[in-house]
């Protein structure tokens, strides 16, 4: 795998996740307590002995570039990094990224250097594992110049992915986005039998969805890029390339989830604290990696805890119930409160006790959860001030903004934004 580099697309503004986009990049955005979404790609290059890694970023990325910078160093026997290429003025243009395309080939340099052959494409707002060694055999065994890989969906499933048609060797032939109607999954349904033959269980599943990983030969890639000017892999590139060079699927049949909308990392992190989650984030070997953090172990007594994730550093207080939920780093909550089904995801640090004193006596809460509240279907974002008494839930609402405090109702989610201050006894059902 040393002559394979990966790129990580970690530009893009996140409009869907906002507003807990509004401060970060969609990469950064914390995940199941500790983790961050851009650790997934990350880890999975470094499982696959894939050590060479560019991040490319545009977007609120200052948090993004401190994880990275914090977290991922190598040691100099290797020649391994995670390097950051943000949109940056050239000689050769001065304009942001226009979208994935575009970013890559802005960077084509980095790719061109000696000893590279492959370049591994990757999205930072995915949750999966995946051994790319596999998919680099699958590649090389085909012969294809292109190779991306696939997940096998039902036809209710496929209306929310690129489907792609293939003939009876793998080639891809064709590729339509979002199928609607009977006729259009007709167009691109694959044999059951034939992924059943490649030791994958088709389980009724005959469509091919794209997973947005795409494994190019780094001539053909450079080649693409240089001689048209095409934005997007997934909707120009991708499709361009299935007419002009010979372009493979890798076969995948994991878990894998496009963590996109609110709705999406919602529910995403609410499973992962089930009991028995459909993603583990440690394997012997394969483990998610992320910063290493020098916490305290978190404190609670008399707190019942049914199916939570409760990171390190908490503070909980006695009376408390937690249901359903993630409690992320430093997270202080009061006496005799509830929460249920929500994503709190705790604070970037500690509080001084002077700091505290001074908040008290101007009436502004602590960073966490004051007494006495009750938090239900929410995320609420890091470093808020919460105080005593509140009530916050949805409501029955879908989609709301509310002004004073600022709050967000998506996909029938309470969201607080990063930083928010609700006072004392404030009640989103009244």
């Amino acid at each position: 795998m040393r002559n394979c580099v990966g790129l990580i697309l970690g530009g893009g503004k996140g409009t869907r996740l906002f507003p807990l986009t509004a401060q970060r990049s969609k990469p950064a955005v914390p995940l199941a307590a500790k983790y961050r979404l851009i650790d997934i790609p990350i880890a999975n290059c470094i499982n696959s002995d894939i050590n060479r890694i560019y991040l490319l970023t545009q977007f609120n990325s200052v948090s993004l570039h401190r994880h990275i910078r914090q977290t991922y160093n190598f040691d100099g026997f290797h020649g391994g990094f995670v390097e950051i290429l943000a949109a940056q003025q050239t000689t050769e243009g001065a304009n942001w990224y226009q979208g994935t395309a575009d970013a890559v080939r802005k960077n084509l340099r980095y790719v061109q250097q000696p000893g590279i052959d492959y370049v591994l494409i990757l999205s930072g707002d995915q949750l999966y594992r995946m051994n790319y060694k596999e998919m680099l055999e699958t590649h090389q065994k085909s012969g294809a110049h292109a190779t991306i890989a696939a997940l096998p969906v039902t036809r209710e499933a496929a209306q929310g992915f690129g489907i792609m048609r293939l003939d009876d060797s793998g080639r891809v032939l064709g590729f339509l986005e979002k199928p609607k109607t009977d006729k259009e999954i007709e167009m691109v349904r694959t044999e059951p039998a034939w992924i059943d033959a490649r030791g994958i269980p088709s389980k009724g599943r005959d469509c091919l969805a794209s997973m947005g990983i795409y494994l190019f030969n780094r001539d053909v890639l450079v080649d693409l890029l240089t001689k048209n000017d095409y934005e997007d892999f997934g909707k120009e590139v991708f499709p361009m390339s299935i007419r002009t060079h010979k372009v493979g699927v890798h076969l995948f049949d994991g878990y894998w989830e496009d963590i996109g909308t609110i709705k999406s990392f919602f529910q995403c992190n609410l499973d992962l604290a089930k009991p028995v989650p459909p993603f583990e984030f440690y394997r012997p070997d394969s483990p998610i990696y992320t910063r290493p953090r020098f916490l305290p172990a978190s404190k609670f007594g008399g707190v019942n805890v049914d199916t939570a994730l409760i990171a390190d550093g908490c503070l909980i207080g006695k009376g408390t119930t937690i249901t359903n939920s993630v409690i992320g780093l430093r997270c202080r909550i009061g006496e005799n409160c509830t929460i249920r089904n929500s994503v709190i995801m705790g604070a970037d640090y500690f509080e001084s006790e002077h700091s505290t004193t001074t908040n008290q006596q101007q009436g502004v809460p602590h960073i966490g959860i004051g007494d006495n509240c009750l938090i239900e279907n929410a995320i609420i974002d890091k470093n808020c001030r919460i105080g005593n008494g509140v009530i916050l839930s949805p409501n029955g609402k879908q989609e709301a903004d509310i002004v004073d405090p600022e709050l967000y109702v998506r996909d029938g989610i309470l969201v607080v934004p990063k930083g928010a201050t609700i006072n004392d006894g404030w009640n989103s059902k009244a």
